[in-house]
């Protein structure tokens, strides 16, 4: 950002709820079938056919609005927002305009700044308002084949149609691109965490637009707004924002103007470019959805929900920091998903050792998760064969090398700790009358060695260490073999 201006950033999230059918019919979610083969009258949009809400759908949204720190009202109306696009069967989507699902929430998010690599440098929170989160269906896909300088070719695949949305405004509440960043991959961790969303951008179940402006520091007017579309992941959105920032501040310099539009990020060519005017909210020409009554909820019902849900991440993190004792990078990468942290408390427990159990989680056990590509959910270690793995290391039953030999065992055959120790013969001899012998027979073999030891030449010790080592088959537990040899030493 160049001296003398800021930019002022409002987001909006389109997120697919995890729902089996469709939100006003009963036609399948899944994705993959073979196109339009997931429809029906309703979600084509013929005429006579009526929707009949999802309650599944509802429920979602709650545990959505609910992980995101929203009211949810009571009641709502849905609305037509009439517009003519190819993917929009009826000619108007059913959404939500003046009475929404929930609104006016407000999250405290950490936020970095950062190098010009992108890497985290130091963690500050955020207060971000919420402006509100509704509940939509959502259009059908557009796919386009062809090269456009020879033959091209436009199809619609209306599987998607009616695929139910929970979209999520906020205020302007951003002035950076990270800040943004941040903030989305929060939503996300939230909404998966919650189970109310899958929230994968790359299978196009999470959407992002962002509403970029920029206008001179001290100004307290908003500058001409540009949404940004086509964002597929949180890298893409950052750098579309960037790039955006440094176009309207350039043309703003050179005397031009800048006109409030829709704008696609290309990833291929690194820039934004026009897609369309933008539209305001009377463009749409909302009213009462007339076929749908209104959307009641009871307290009790919302209750209800609240209780179902997990302990949320945020709460989590600070619970794991505060009671075993974690690091803030720790306890983020534990928390990162439900799983992994349910995991880590089991693991925890079964350790008797936190600190021990999120070590050998987060370094040795999460590199063969993410090498074979699986979550701790399918770990072929359970976390009480991690926490027995982490109580024969702290029993000095096997060296802390031993253990990650062992842990690389049992992640590929699925044996628990003891069984591979004891098949691969690893335990450790911390018998003090053991290693004394065979330490009494390294010193006698090496008389010349102990002369010059004892005459001032410590660095020896390490000489002595490997042939007590050898001569145990590195059996001997080494912090004993230290103590035991020093004290013979000096005798």
């Amino acid at each position: 950002m160049k001296d003398g201006w800021e930019v002022v950033i409002g987001l909006e999230i389109h997120a697919q709820l995890s729902t089996e059918t469709k939100i006003f019919c009963g036609c399948s979610t899944h994705v993959g079938d073979e196109p339009n083969a997931n429809t029906c009258p309703v979600c084509l949009g013929l005429p006579g056919a009526l929707p009949v809400l999802n309650r599944r759908a509802v429920e979602l949204g709650a545990r959505a609005a609910l992980s995101l720190g929203l009211r949810i009202n009571e009641t709502s109306i849905f609305s037509r927002k009439n517009y003519f696009y190819p993917d929009l069967p009826k000619g108007y989507q059913i959404s939500q305009y003046d009475r929404p699902f929930s609104e006016r929430g407000v999250l405290e998010i950490m936020t970095a700044t950062r190098d010009e690599g992108g890497h985290a440098r130091e963690w500050r929170p955020l207060t971000v308002r919420v402006t509100r989160l509704h509940l939509e269906e959502d259009a059908g896909k557009n796919v386009h084949e062809g090269l456009p300088e020879t033959e091209r070719y436009s199809y619609v695949d209306l599987n998607r149609a009616g695929t139910p949305l929970a979209e999520i405004v906020t205020e302007p509440d951003f002035r950076t691109s990270w800040e943004a960043y941040d903030y989305v991959n929060h939503v996300r961790k939230a909404l998966q965490w919650v189970g109310a969303s899958d929230a994968d951008m790359e299978k196009g179940n999470l959407r992002c637009e962002a509403n970029v402006s920029v206008r001179r520091v001290g100004d307290e007017r908003f500058g001409t707004k540009v949404e940004l579309k086509n964002l597929n992941s949180v890298r893409f959105m950052q750098r579309a924002i960037e790039f955006e920032i440094e176009r309207q501040v350039n043309t703003l310099e050179a005397g031009g103007r800048l006109t409030q539009e829709t704008r696609l990020w290309d990833d291929r060519a690194g820039e934004t470019r026009v897609m369309r005017s933008k539209e305001e909210a009377h463009d749409y020409r909302y009213f009462p959805e007339p076929d749908l009554p209104p959307l009641t909820v009871s307290a009790e019902f919302i209750e209800g929900v609240r209780r179902s849900m997990p302990e949320l991440p945020d709460a989590r993190h600070r619970r794991f920091m505060e009671e075993y004792g974690l690091t803030f990078e720790d306890a983020s990468t534990l928390t990162r998903e439900l799983t992994l942290a349910d995991f880590y408390e089991r693991a925890a427990k079964a350790a008797a050792n936190p600190r021990g159990a999120a070590n050998w989680l987060k370094g040795e056990l999460l590199r063969e998760l993410d090498a074979a590509g699986v979550g701790a959910d399918a770990s072929p270690v359970s976390p009480e064969e991690l926490g027995a793995l982490v109580r024969a290391i702290d029993g000095g039953k096997i060296s802390g090398k031993q253990g990650k030999e062992v842990l690389v065992e049992m992640f590929s055959t699925g044996k628990g700790a003891a069984d591979v120790i004891e098949e691969r013969g690893l335990a450790q001899v911390s018998d003090a009358g053991e290693i004394e012998r065979i330490i009494g027979d390294v010193l006698a073999a090496n008389q010349q060695q102990v002369e010059h030891y004892r005459a001032g030449k410590e660095g020896l010790f390490g000489f002595f260490v490997g042939q007590v080592m050898k001569a145990s088959k590195g059996k001997a537990n080494p912090k004993v073999v230290n103590e035991l040899l020093k004290a013979k030493l000096s005798e």
